[in-house]
Formats: C-alpha cells, sequence, structure tokens
C-alpha cells in the first residue's frame, strides 16, 4: 500500500507544546520502510528489536493509525519526506556525509571505504541518499563497486553493514520532543539508535518549515531520550531516569528549561533498575489534565524527585526529598489528585498489557486517546473512567516494543485551557 501524501509545506505553522493533553494539531510520523526490511534474525536483537516484523502489514497497520489521527483534524508529517526536503540543501547534504562517515558511526570504515561512500552519497538524489541513510549499506553492496581490494570489504562478512539500518525510526517520539515553541533534540543511549537524533537535528535545523526554531540540548550532549520526558502540565516535566535517560542528561535538560523559563518544576523518577531499559512512557502516560493510566505493579513504588531553580531563571538546582510519583506531580501541578486509572484489570492482565504497551497512549484532546486495540482490559478501564479510546492495529508494530505514543512526535499542540468535548473532534 502507497503512503498517502504528507503535507510538508514550508509555510508558517504554529508549533510547540506545554502539556501531553493539549488538542493535537499537528505530529511527526516515520512509515515503516525499507530498513525494516534490514531485519534478521542475526542482527534484530542488537538492533533492538523483539522479532522479524511482517513490513507490508506494519505498514497497513501505520497508515490506519495515520488516518485515524487525520480524521480528528491532526496535520501529518513524515520523517523521511521531510529528510528528504531537506537534503536538497547543500549544507546539510555535507553535514550529514560528515558525521555518518566520521566519528563514532565511521571510524571501522577505513579510508578506501569511506572514500567511496562518501561518491556515493555525493552522487545520490535526495531520494536515494534518505534510503541509503535509514536502510543502511552493506558490505556486498561495497565490495563490487571498489576498484581495489580492501581488507574491510575482504574480511567483513557480506552481511555486515558498513552503514547500519534505522529501524528505530518509527518511533519518532525518543529523538525528539517539543516544549513550548522550541524543541529539545535528544541524545539516544543505545548504539544502534544514535544517528537517529543526528537525522533529526539537520531536518530541524535546515528546513524551511522549521526556520528560526530554537533547539534545546542536542545529540552529543548526556543522554535524554523523549519517552522518558512527560509534560504533565504547563511548567511541570516528569523525566524518567534509567539505562535511557541518565541522572546527568535529566540534570542538564533541568537547567536548560529553567535558564530559558521553560519549566518551573522538573521531575527526575527513578525507574526500577529491572525495568531500567523501559521508558516512563511504558508505564504511565497522560489521558486528561488530570488523568493517568498507569501501571499498577509500580505504582504505589514509583517516586520522584522534586528539582527546582533557586530563583527563577537560575541554574542553580533545589532537589527536594523524593516523594510517591503522584503526590509529587500533584503538588508539582497545583492540582488535588492526579487520579491513576490501572492498566488491565488484574495483575496478570495488567503485566500481559504493559508488555504490549497497554500503558503508552497517545492522547489527542483531554479524555481523548488512542490505544492498541489488543489491551482490551486497560481500554475498558480507560472508558470505564470517561475516556474515548480510538483503537488501532499494532500486530507487527509493537515487535520493537513501541506503542503510539513512541510513534509520534506532536509538533504542535493548544495550550491547555477549556477541556475539549472528543465528540466534537
Amino acid at each position: 500500500m502507497a503512503a498517502p501524501s504528507p503535507t510538508t509545506d514550508s509555510s508558517p505553522a504554529p508549533r510547540g507544546a506545554d502539556s501531553e493533553v493539549g488538542r493535537l494539531r499537528s505530529v511527526l510520523l516515520h512509515r515503516p520502510g525499507p530498513e525494516l526490511q534490514r531485519l534478521t534474525p542475526r542482527n534484530n536483537d542488537r538492533l533492538l528489536f523483539d522479532g522479524i516484523p511482517w513490513v507490508a502489514r506494519a505498514q497497513e497497520e501505520h497508515d490506519a493509525f495515520a488516518e485515524a489521527l487525520r480524521s480528528r483534524d491532526v496535520e501529518v508529517l513524515y520523517l523521511t519526506e521531510l529528510l528528504t526536503e531537506t537534503l536538497e540543501v547543500p549544507a546539510a547534504r555535507a553535514a550529514v556525509t560528515d558525521t555518518t562517515l566520521t566519528g563514532t558511526s565511521g571510524r571501522d570504515l577505513g579510508d578506501p571505504v569511506r572514500a567511496y561512500l562518501r561518491s556515493m552519497f555525493d552522487d545520490a538524489s535526495p531520494e536515494e541518499l534518505t534510503y541509503l541513510l535509514t536502510a543502511g549499506v552493506r558490505n556486498d553492496e561495497v565490495r563490487s563497486g571498489l576498484s581495489t581490494g580492501t581488507l574491510v570489504t575482504s574480511l567483513l562478512p557480506d552481511e555486515t553493514f558498513l552503514v547500519a539500518p534505522l529501524p528505530n525510526l518509527l518511533f519518532t517520539r525518543d529523538s525528539s520532543f517539543w516544549l513550548r515553541d522550541r524543541v529539545a533534540i535528544t541524545s539516544l543511549a543505545m548504539p544502534a539508535r544514535r544517528r537517529e537524533t543526528q537525522l533529526t537535528e539537520l531536518i530541524y535545523h535546515f528546513h524551511p518549515r522549521f526556520s528560526g526554531v530554537g533547539r534545546l540540548h542536542g545529540h552529543h550532549l548526556e543522554h535524554v531520550e523523549g519517552g522518558d520526558v512527560l509534560l504533565l502540565g504547563p511548567g511541570v516535566i516528569a523525566v524518567g531516569v534509567g539505562e535511557r535517560t541518565t541522572p546527568a542528561g535529566a540534570e542538564r535538560l533541568a537547567r536548560q528549561v529553567f535558564a530559558a523559563g521553560l519549566a518551573s518544576t522538573v521531575l527526575a523518577v527513578p525507574i526500577a533498575q529491572e525495568r531500567a531499559t523501559m521508558h516512563l512512557d511504558t508505564v504511565c502516560t497522560m489521558v486528561d489534565v488530570d488523568k493517568v493510566v498507569m501501571y499498577p505493579n509500580i505504582a504505589d513504588t514509583l517516586t520522584a524527585y522534586a528539582v527546582t531553580p533557586r530563583e527563577p531563571g537560575s541554574t542553580e538546582l533545589v532537589v527536594a526529598d523524593p516523594e510517591p510519583f503522584l503526590v509529587a506531580a500533584a503538588k508539582a501541578m497545583q492540582i488535588d489528585t492526579l487520579h491513576r486509572i490501572d492498566t488491565g484489570l488484574d495483575p496478570v492482565t495488567a503485566e500481559r498489557e504493559q508488555w504490549d504497551d497497554g500503558n503508552n497512549t497517545l492522547a489527542l484532546a483531554p479524555r481523548l486517546t488512542v490505544a492498541y486495540e489488543r489491551n482490551d482490559g486497560t481500554n475498558a478501564r480507560l472508558e470505564e473512567e470517561g475516556i474515548e479510546v480510538i483503537r488501532i492495529a499494532g500486530s507487527e508494530l509493537g515487535s520493537g516494543r513501541g506503542g503510539p505514543r513512541c510513534m509520534s512526535c506532536p509538533v504542535s499542540r493548544d495550550a491547555v485551557g477549556e477541556r475539549v468535548d472528543s465528540d466534537t473532534l
């Protein structure tokens, strides 16, 4: 099935977000493509997938997800379309060639192979270069083109990637997130994912749609991943801290947002060691201005350290003693209670559905959320609490362990004000 044509014009458009639940206006997605066809039983673990997805079905599921968003008047942008348009800018091409073929990602290539790949990149059209950067380049795709032999191409197996594929581009939430009118470029912890943020930063820097946008953080700084960052409300940010987002990354982000006047409180939320490879949004996401869907098996043990600036605009931090997460969040949000909706109806169902991304929902507005259809128990609990659930299929999309929130980077949300009735969307 061909992908629907996205809207990627360069005209000025509203952008930014100050919550998880303000009415969604524009979102960045990545439709599964040839990079998923590069997964094999030998490399899927290293590339962070549980299995080998059926690509055609994953594309059908993703197209249905995108259409569900469009049916609620959400503008859908596609990452590879934006990247291709970005690569029409000569400076962008030069920058991405250098970052891909030098430094950590290119240190094992050797000079002859690096020169060959540079020539390949230079000769490619923007569409072809997008393919090479996302689907990768295998050793057997280079060896035949070299005029002389090299130890690199001779000794490496045919299936070795000289430029690695990026199947996790599917999860656009992780490589960037918007905070008010600025975009934070993250720093991904897993080696298989680090080039993703370089491509995302390229788009935000060179694409005319984002001309003049202010940026935070950066791929070269301490690890922060977008799946760990929840915008609980205007001025209040929760940051999961574990293997993916480090304490130093959370601290750096806090200093940046305080200095820029973008937040008054950052809640640092330690993720238990046995779940350290998970993001915060795999155990908790917002579905209303004062409601979260939450994995009950950790709800009573999840804590938060409230971090505030010594004074407005200061980068000197005050770190409070830990409190239960829901208590600390309600205090920071200045509400009586942050209500919890449990995943599933019993402990076994909760554990199964948390694994299947039952907590990883995408709010389109207060009390309106997108969720995987397979999580019957969680979806029933949400509806009992007055949350409208837009169900989407995810049997193949979920093979990379990510749900609707993981697969979407909101570019524009309305400010949280009066509640929006979902039947008007």
